[in-house]
C-alpha cells in the first residue's frame, strides 16, 4: 500500500546493569459470575501493595463481549488516583498512563470491570473460552534493580468496603464505533485461511475448546508467580523424563487455540521447565476460577457403594460445632498448623502479616519477599482449649511463612517454614530454635536441603523425626533424633492419579504409634496414604469419592479414629468441603461435619484429643473452629433395693446405629469394643442387685427352717397343749418377719427384737415396699437386662 512499514522490535544488549527493571502487575478477577440479563454486573479486585516502590507508566485492559469498560486505580489515604480507564472492546494494546503514578508500601491497588448480561440466557463464568468472561487490568512498571520484581499479580478483593467511595466514572461505559468493534474482535470472526479454517474445524468436531490468541496470553499471564493452591509439577531437578511429558502438555495446549504454532525443540532447561509448570498451573487456575460461594452443591447422596459420603454415623458420637466457644473470633494471620500439647492444649501455628500469595516465590522457589523481613508477631499461640484464652506465645522474629506444626511428647514444637525451606524445632520456653533442619531460603532435593517442606512428625518411641518434603520434592525424609539423615521415600507423580507411594504434596503428616505406622495427606491426590514407620514400605491407601480431589490434613486419635479435612470442590463437582471421621482399620468414614458459624473457606489442617474434640484451622479464613462429640445416651437414676443406681438407657437413634454395626460386623472395632463396655457397665448392674437380693432372701429361708425343724420337735414331745403354745409362737415370729400388711421386710427391725443385737450397718440396706412390689420389680428389670437384642436387618445386597 506504499505506505512505510514502521513495525517492528529493535533490541539494545549491553552488558551493563541497568539502575531500572520494567515488570507487570496484573489485576485479574477470578470469582465473577454474571446473571443472565442483568444489565450491570461490577467485578472488583483490590490488593495491599507490600513492596518497594514502583512507577507505572502503561496499561491495558481485558474482557470479552459482555466487558463495557474497565478502569484501574490507586488508592493512598483515601483518595483515588486514576491508572486507565478504557473499553475492553477497542483493540487491545498497551496504552500510556496519562499522569505519572507511583505505588508505595501498603497503597491499595483497585480495578474494576464493568459487565451486562443482556442477551444471555445462562449465567457467564470466568473461563477461556468465547463464551466466558474475563476481566483483567495489565499495569507495566519499573523499579529500582535492586528490589525488582518481573511480575506481579493481584485475583482478589481484600478490601471490598474501599469501593463504596469509587469514583463515578468507573460505571460509565466507553462509547466505541461499530468499525472499532469489528477490529477488536476480528481475531473471533472467520479468517480466509483455508487451511487455519479447516484446523479450526476439526478441533470443534472433536470438541475440543479453542483459545483465541488474546485469551490464550491472558490465561498464560495468570501462570506467572507462585500460590500455595497451585499444584507444583515437578521436583526441583527436574528429569529428561519430565521434559519429554512438557513438549507433550505445551503441544496439547497450543492445539487448542488458533496459532497453529509448531514446537520444535526445547533447548533451554531450565526455560521449558518454567513454561511447564506455568502450563499446569493454567489448567489449575482455569478450574478453581468460581469462588466457593457461587458453587452449587448437590446434596443428593449417592447409591450406598457408589460413593461413601452418606452420613452413616455408624457409632455413638457424632461431630457438631461448639458454637459456645470464643475462639473463632481470634484475630489471627493465615492459620496454617494445629496441635494439642502434653497438658492439652490448643496450640495454633500462623502467619501474622504475612500472606502466600502469588508473588511470594520465582519459578525455581526462591522466596522473592525478604525485603519484608521475618514476621515481627508471635507466630506460635498457646490457647485454653475451652475459653480460648491465650497462655503463651512465642516465634516472633523467626519465620517468615510458617506452615506446619506438631509437638512431641517432651512438649517440644517441631515447625516447617516454606520459604525459608527449614525444619526447626523449639522449646516451650526457648526464644531460639533447639534444631534446625535445612539450609536457609535455599530450595534443593539433596539430604541437606527441603524444597518448600510442609509437615513434621516426631516418633515417641525411637525419636525420630519425619519430615513431608513437600511442594516441589515429593518424598518423605526421616532423620535420627539429632538430626542425621536416615533414608527417604516416595516418588512424584503430575496426573492427581498418582501410584501406590507416589505423592503430590505431601501435606499433612500423623503417627500411629499402636501400628507403627505414619499415615500422609497426599494432597493433590485426595487420598490418605499409610508406610511402616522403620522401613518406608506402602501399608494401605484411604480414598473415598466424598474426599474430592484435595486432601489437606489428617489426625490420629488413639481408639483407632482418623480425622481429615478435604478442599474445595472443582466446577461441577458435588463434594463439599468438610470433615471426616474415619475408622483406622477399615478405612470406613463414620461421620462427617462441617461449621455452623462461617464457612469453611481452605481448610489447613485437623487435630483432635482422646475425648474426640476437634480444632481445625482456615488458612483463607484465617479461623480456628472448635467442634465436639454429641453422645446419643441419656442417662436417669433409680433406687433398686434401697440403693440409688445410675441406669444408662441408649436411645432409639443408637439402638438403631447398633443394628447396622451389627449387620456390618468387621467395620468399626473401636466402637464395638465402646459398645461392650457400655453392655458390661448395665450388666454388672443387674449381677449386683441379684447378689443384694440372694444375700437378703437366704437367711431368711434358713431361719423359717430352723423354726419349723423347732416347731415340729416341740409337737412331738409335748403333745396338743404344747403344740397351740407354739403355734401362737410360731405366729408372732412370722409376723414380725412379714410385718404390717402395708410394711416391707425389714432384717433390722427383725434383729432389733432379740436382746443384745444391734442396729449398726443394716438401717441403709432397708428396703422399700412391699414383697409383691419387689417381685414385679425385680421380673421386669430382668426382662430390660438379659432379654436379647432385636436381631439385625438382612444386609444389602449392594
Amino acid at each position: 500500500d506504499k505506505h512505510k512499514d514502521c513495525s517492528g522490535v529493535t533490541l539494545h544488549l549491553t552488558h551493563q546493569k541497568q539502575p531500572l527493571i520494567a515488570g507487570m502487575y496484573l489485576m485479574m478477577s477470578v470469582n465473577t459470575v454474571i446473571p443472565p440479563g442483568e444489565k450491570v454486573v461490577n467485578a472488583d479486585i483490590a490488593c495491599r501493595y507490600k513492596r518497594f516502590p514502583m512507577h507505572l507508566f502503561a496499561y491495558r485492559v481485558h474482557t470479552h463481549r459482555l466487558g463495557k469498560v474497565v478502569s484501574g486505580y490507586r488508592v493512598r489515604n483515601g483518595q483515588w488516583t486514576l491508572i486507565g480507564r478504557q473499553s475492553p472492546q477497542l483493540p487491545q494494546a498497551f496504552y500510556p498512563v496519562g499522569h505519572p503514578v507511583d505505588v508505595s508500601y501498603d497503597d491499595i491497588l483497585a480495578a474494576r470491570c464493568v459487565f451486562s448480561g443482556e442477551g444471555r440466557t445462562t449465567e457467564t463464568h470466568i473461563g477461556g473460552t468465547a463464551n466466558d468472561e474475563m476481566c483483567n487490568f495489565y499495569v507495566m512498571y519499573y523499579m529500582e534493580a535492586k528490589h525488582a520484581v518481573s511480575y506481579m499479580t493481584c485475583t482478589q478483593n481484600a478490601n471490598p468496603e474501599v469501593f463504596r467511595t469509587i469514583p463515578q466514572e468507573a460505571n460509565i461505559p466507553v462509547p466505541v464505533t461499530s468499525d472499532m468493534l469489528k477490529m477488536a474482535h476480528g481475531h473471533h470472526e472467520e479468517t480466509k485461511d483455508t487451511d487455519k479454517s479447516s484446523l479450526l474445524q476439526q478441533a470443534k468436531n472433536e470438541g475440543e475448546e479453542i483459545l483465541d490468541q488474546g485469551d490464550f496470553y491472558s490465561l498464560l499471564s495468570k501462570l506467572l508467580g507462585e500460590r500455595e493452591d497451585v499444584v507444583h509439577v515437578h521436583k526441583h531437578n527436574p528429569t529428561k523424563k519430565s521434559e519429554t511429558n512438557l513438549v507433550a502438555e505445551i503441544a496439547n495446549v497450543v492445539q487448542k487455540k488458533d496459532l497453529a504454532r509448531d514446537i520444535k525443540s526445547h533447548d533451554e532447561r531450565d526455560n521449558a521447565i518454567l513454561v511447564r509448570d506455568r502450563i499446569h498451573k493454567f489448567h489449575i487456575l482455569e478450574s478453581t476460577l468460581r469462588p466457593p460461594e457461587n458453587r452449587q452443591f448437590s446434596l443428593q447422596q449417592p447409591k450406598h457403594g457408589e460413593g461413601s459420603w452418606e452420613k452413616e454415623h455408624t457409632g455413638d458420637f457424632h461431630i457438631e460445632e461448639a458454637v459456645e466457644w470464643p475462639g473463632l473470633d481470634l484475630k489471627l494471620g493465615q492459620v496454617s498448623g494445629l496441635a494439642l500439647d502434653p497438658e492439652n492444649n490448643l496450640v495454633v501455628f500462623h502467619r501474622g502479616d504475612h500472606v502466600w500469595d502469588e508473588n511470594s516465590f520465582d519459578s525455581n522457589f526462591v522466596y522473592q519477599q525478604r525485603g519484608l523481613g521475618p514476621i515481627e508477631q508471635n507466630t506460635i499461640l498457646v490457647l485454653n482449649p475451652s475459653n480460648a484464652k491465650l497462655l503463651h506465645s512465642l516465634g516472633k522474629s523467626l519465620f517468615y511463612l510458617p506452615h506446619g506444626l506438631s509437638i512431641d511428647k517432651n512438649g517440644n514444637y517441631w515447625v516447617t517454614d516454606v520459604a525459608l525451606h527449614q525444619v526447626f524445632k523449639l522449646g516451650p520456653d526457648d526464644k531460639e530454635p533447639l534444631l534446625i533442619l535445612g539450609v536457609a531460603l535455599q530450595p534443593g532435593s539433596d539430604k541437606n536441603h527441603f524444597c518448600q517442606p510442609t509437615d513434621v512428625a516426631v516418633d515417641p518411641i525411637t525419636g525420630s523425626i519425619y519430615v513431608s518434603d513437600g511442594y516441589c520434592n515429593s518424598r518423605i525424609v526421616q532423620f535420627s533424633s539429632n538430626g542425621l539423615y536416615l533414608m527417604q521415600w516416595g516418588e512424584g507423580t503430575t496426573s492427581g492419579r498418582g501410584r501406590l507411594g507416589q505423592f503430590l504434596i505431601p501435606h499433612s503428616l500423623t503417627l500411629i504409634p499402636d501400628f507403627r505406622q505414619l499415615c500422609v495427606a497426599d494432597r493433590e491426590n485426595g487420598r490418605i496414604q499409610c508406610f511402616r514407620l522403620e522401613t518406608g514400605e506402602f501399608i494401605k491407601e484411604i480414598k473415598h469419592k466424598s474426599f474430592g480431589r484435595e486432601l489437606f490434613a489428617v489426625s490420629y486419635v488413639p481408639g483407632g479414629f482418623l480425622f481429615a479435612v478435604n478442599g474445595m470442590p472443582y466446577p461441577g463437582e458435588v463434594e463439599p468441603v468438610q470433615g471426616f471421621v474415619m475408622n483406622f482399620s477399615t478405612g470406613e468414614i463414620i461421620d462427617s461435619f462441617i461449621p455452623l458459624r462461617k464457612n469453611f473457606q481452605m481448610p489447613h489442617d485437623v487435630v483432635a484429643s482422646e475425648d474426640k474434640t476437634v480444632f481445625i484451622g482456615d488458612v483463607h479464613a484465617r479461623a480456628v473452629w472448635k467442634f465436639g462429640s454429641t453422645e446419643k445416651l441419656e442417662h436417669r437414676s433409680v433406687k433398686k433395693a434401697g440403693i440409688e443406681v445410675q441406669e444408662t438407657k441408649e436411645s432409639e437413634s443408637t439402638v438403631e446405629a447398633r443394628t447396622q454395626l451389627e449387620s456390618n460386623p468387621e467395620s468399626t472395632d473401636p466402637l464395638k469394643k465402646q459398645e461392650k463396655q457400655h453392655l458390661v457397665h448395665q450388666n454388672s448392674t443387674g449381677v449386683s442387685f441379684l447378689l443384694i437380693t440372694a444375700l437378703l432372701i437366704i437367711p431368711v429361708i434358713v431361719l423359717m427352717a430352723i423354726l419349723m425343724y423347732i416347731q415340729w420337735r416341740k409337737t412331738t414331745v409335748s403333745g396338743a397343749d404344747g403344740e397351740h403354745k407354739l403355734d401362737s409362737s410360731s405366729r408372732r415370729i412370722l409376723g414380725r418377719l412379714r410385718g404390717k400388711a402395708s410394711s416391707g421386710l425389714n432384717l433390722g427391725n427383725f434383729f432389733a427384737s432379740h436382746k443384745g443385737y444391734s442396729r449398726k450397718g443394716f438401717d441403709r440396706l432397708s428396703t422399700e415396699g412391699s414383697d409383691q412390689e419387689k417381685d414385679e420389680d425385680d421380673g421386669s428389670d430382668s426382662e430390660e437386662e438379659c432379654s436379647a437384642p432385636p436381631p439385625p436387618p438382612a444386609p444389602s445386597s449392594s
